[in-house]
């Protein structure tokens, strides 16, 4: 039963993609005799079906000038799901700009929320934007309408489905990360990898994937910046802060929760007055061998008050970098990052503390941080003047210029 209740709970909070990709990483070396009962996360008849070795004349468009009609096909998305919430901030850059859009829903898997639940979830939600777009599951004998001028694929099993799809449209593939790294090398690595040789125009988030996709698979792609919502994350405290914020999400493997612990056991035997807050997920099943507050998956509208009472924030991530450094320096919080070029391509903002990812070296920064002056409001004056609109704009540069072509 406790496993029953823990799975319901990713279903909920994640949607089916996520929880099928956690069972997938334990039992990757079953991977296609699990598809036989249908929960696979692409079904092996859509990856026995894209041959993307034989050239195909379908991902040209019939118009070059919009406004145009743009399918989104997508898993269903869950509460908690990050990178959903931003596909949807980009479907509602793309209506603003008069464009029409269909968001088509896939998954292997019958045992996530309904369509009516997954409606509700994105009504209740303050972390999804209102968008105009229609919500259907995809239906794999009938595809996308015939009215669509251009299909986006949105996770590597998804691709599949865009590839397949009969309908003449261009191709995109809007990629947020390096997917073949969420799992461990085999099967689903090379499924996902795939995905990146179909021929897409890739428009991707940041400039640390569009040179990996391009020099690893010969992607042609475009890019958008990260930013900060100013209406989300602002300076409200510029008291002297004691506090640090860590992204906890053991659940996330490119977020190195385990080696996140080991930096702040470190840091909290050197300073044992400060306060440690965990958000980003339920902790009350772990072991955490130092003193800390645990937040659990925070509401978007709760993140501001808890970051503004934080000097730093220790953030992790393996693949592509996180939104959150940008965020945090918003608040006047000082980023602590594992240095790398996945991250700084991103963004390498003066105010990021980039760091030897080893957990001593982490830890001395983080001290070094609170033991200097800091003036928030400085900190959060130097924020990149970068917002998501232009981003959207970048977006919507990259979705005409390819529309053009064909």
């Amino acid at each position: 039963m406790n496993k029953l209740k823990r799975g319901m709970y990713f279903l909920r909070e994640e949607g089916p993609r996520r929880t099928l990709a956690r069972v997938f990483t334990f039992m990757s070396n079953r991977l296609l005799s699990i598809g036989a009962d249908g929960k696979m996360m692409v079904s092996p008849h859509q990856v026995l079906a894209a041959d993307w070795t034989e050239p195909t004349e379908r991902f040209t468009s019939q118009k070059t000038e919009g406004p145009f009609e743009l399918a989104w096909i997508m898993s269903p998305p869950g509460r908690a799901s990050g990178g959903h919430q931003n596909i949807f901030r980009f479907i509602h850059f793309a209506e603003q700009a008069g464009h029409r859009c269909k968001i088509y829903l896939y998954s292997t898997s019958n045992n996530g929320p309904s369509l009516e639940e997954t409606k509700r979830m994105l009504e209740k939600s303050d972390a999804y934007p209102e968008i105009s777009a229609s919500i259907e599951p995809y239906d794999e004998t009938r595809g996308v309408a015939k009215s669509v001028d251009a299909i986006f694929a949105t996770g590597w099993e998804t691709a599949y489905p865009v590839f397949n799809d009969t309908h003449v449209a261009k191709r995109f593939y809007f990629v947020q990360d390096f997917e073949p790294s969420f799992y461990p090398v085999g099967t689903q690595t090379m499924l996902a990898e795939n995905t990146y040789r179909f021929g897409f125009h890739g428009i991707t988030a940041g400039g640390w994937l569009p040179g990996k996709l391009g020099e690893d698979y010969g992607m042609e792609c475009d890019h958008f910046d990260f930013a900060a919502e100013p209406d989300n994350y602002s300076v409200t405290n510029t008291a002297e802060r004691d506090e640090l914020f860590f992204y906890a999400r053991p659940v996330t493997e490119r977020r190195a929760f385990e080696f996140g612990l080991l930096v702040l056991q470190e840091f909290s035997r050197m300073r044992p007055d400060v306060t440690i807050n965990f958000a980003g997920w339920d902790l009350s099943s772990f072991d955490i061998p130092f003193p800390h507050q645990s937040h659990g998956a925070m509401a978007l509208s709760d993140l501001n008050g808890l970051y503004n009472r934080c000097r730093a924030g220790l953030v992790l991530s393996l693949t592509n970098m996180s939104l959150l450094p940008l965020e945090l320096i918003a608040a006047g919080v000082v980023p602590v990052v594992n240095d790398g070029a996945n991250n700084r391509l991103v963004s390498n903002h003066p105010g990021i503390e980039f760091v030897a990812p080893t957990p001593h070296a982490m830890a001395r920064r983080l001290l070094e941080v609170f033991e200097r002056a800091q003036d928030p409001v400085a900190l959060a004056a130097g924020a990149p003047t970068h917002t998501w609109n232009d981003s959207g704009q970048q977006f919507l540069s990259a979705l005409e210029k390819a529309m053009r072509v064909g």
